[in-house]
């Protein structure tokens, strides 16, 4: 069990935008106040890892660092089977221009030209760390993922990222043409959240029953 005194402020180590308002959402119903690492005019970090995990620790010991508080940090991205798992830790810079979706996405479209359908498999990964301050030992790290296809053009005008693209067969929409309520109970970050908040309530048992 971590120290069972809950951190009264825990940071989110992102500035994107679109992570921002998913956490917003997915936090909203529990007592934990989550603050952006913005408010403390946090840059991003440098993520030179070589796996979601390591960038995952990379951002929140980074933010906790400058912030003095726990942080929690997101590394997510999607894995392309047709394409040997690309863009996966580059997918936020897959087109060589970080954070261009519109161009990544193109460039995804490019490379899958002529592939059926059937071999258009994909994933959404994520990964959470939850560290208490910047030299914790044992961070929590919870991994979720999320299956789907590649479509040949994009669908839908809400979500961010490679969402467009990501065809979601159960309800035969893309992530960009899902209700928020719905992204929010089937999508990658929502089921490492799930996973984590166990983790947190199992550590903090006083302050989140």
């Amino acid at each position: 069990m971590l120290n069972n005194l809950l951190p009264a402020k825990i940071i989110l180590a992102s500035n994107n935008a679109g992570k921002l308002r998913e956490f917003k959402s997915l936090f909203s119903t529990i007592a934990i106040n989550i603050v952006p690492q913005s408010e403390f005019n946090v840059e991003d970090a440098v993520e030179d890892g070589l796996s979601f995990v390591e960038n995952a620790i990379i951002k929140a010991r980074h933010a906790a660092k400058i912030t003095k508080h726990a942080a929690i940090a997101d590394d997510s991205g999607i894995e392309i089977d047709a394409l040997s798992g690309q863009p996966g830790i580059y997918s936020a810079r897959f087109s060589g221009e970080h954070g261009n979706d519109k161009a990544h996405n193109q460039l995804v479209l490019k490379k899958m030209a002529g592939i059926v359908h059937q071999q258009r498999t994909a994933r959404f990964q994520c990964v959470l760390a939850f560290m208490r301050h910047e030299n914790d030992p044992t961070p929590l790290i919870c991994q979720a993922s999320w299956e789907g296809f590649i479509l040949e053009a994009e669908r839908g005008d809400d979500g961010f990222g490679y969402d467009p693209l990501f065809y979601v067969p159960e309800h035969d929409c893309t992530a960009a043409q899902l209700p928020a309520d719905l992204k929010n109970e089937m999508s990658h970050r929502a089921q490492a959240l799930q996973i984590l908040l166990m983790a947190l309530k199992a550590s903090y048992p006083t302050y989140l029953d």
